[in-house]
């Protein structure tokens, strides 16, 4: 197998977790791939560790070895991160995971359109973060044009006809019931049916108190969706 920078062996395996019944929905049981490697800069983010696009220990063939090891016992492999779709041979990794017969889902920030258009017709599921209003995600990510890069790969998504979820994680420092409120209803009316509001941890791994989990705002948020999640510890 070729050894350049689009070879399979090139993805960069920042962690991973050999089962979860969690983090894709629509399985059972799967096994998630951590990708090194993020160029936004959320201040809350949970794998900060992820965010340089570092080598690791963990080679790519060693963790697909261990993927079909799993077989009969996990039905599908997430690919998470940091942001999966910054490894320039993710469309090989999915291919081959889904060789073996794994479903296959993805875990997105939508940080680049154009490679989510190509590998979304190999991906059964996708978990969409929304880091705030379009118009405000440059103070969540610190990254010039995130809110228009986000806002195309979820029209991307919507198109495609692949089954996901949109989440929230609520950072109470940048985001406010109305920040909330506004997201709600911007994702209602292009078409979301499922959004999950998720708790925000501080270093010491404590949720951080939102009043946006006030019951009765919560209440505000799920008439909006056909389908919605809240996910506190």
């Amino acid at each position: 197998m070729p050894s350049g920078r689009n070879s399979v062996n090139s993805i960069i395996v920042g962690g991973l977790s050999p089962f979860t019944t969690i983090d894709f929905p629509t399985v059972t049981s799967a096994f998630v791939v951590f990708c090194q490697g993020c160029f936004w800069r959320c201040p809350y983010c949970q794998n900060r560790l992820l965010q340089p696009a570092k080598n690791s220990k963990l080679s790519w063939k060693n963790v697909f070895k261990e993927i079909c090891q799993r077989k009969g016992f996990v039905e599908g492999v997430v690919f998470s991160g940091g942001e999966p779709l910054i490894q320039p041979a993710i469309m090989e990794g999915i291919q081959q995971v889904r060789a073996e017969g794994f479903r296959v889902a993805l875990h997105t920030s939508g940080a680049v359109p154009r490679v989510l258009e190509k590998v979304l017709p190999l991906v059964d599921w996708v978990g969409f973060d929304i880091k705030a209003p379009f118009a405000k995600y440059e103070k969540v990510t610190f990254y010039g044009g995130s809110g228009r890069l986000a806002q195309t790969s979820l029209n991307i998504l919507i198109n495609s006809g692949v089954e996901f979820e949109c989440r929230t994680t609520v950072y109470p420092k940048l985001l406010q019931q109305d920040d909330i409120l506004q997201i709600a209803q911007s994702l209602r009316e292009i078409g979301v049916k499922t959004y999950a509001l998720q708790e925000c941890f501080d270093k010491e791994r404590l949720p951080m108190h939102s009043d946006c989990f006030a019951p009765e705002f919560l209440q505000k948020i799920e008439q909006c969706f056909q389908k919605f999640v809240v996910r506190k510890v």
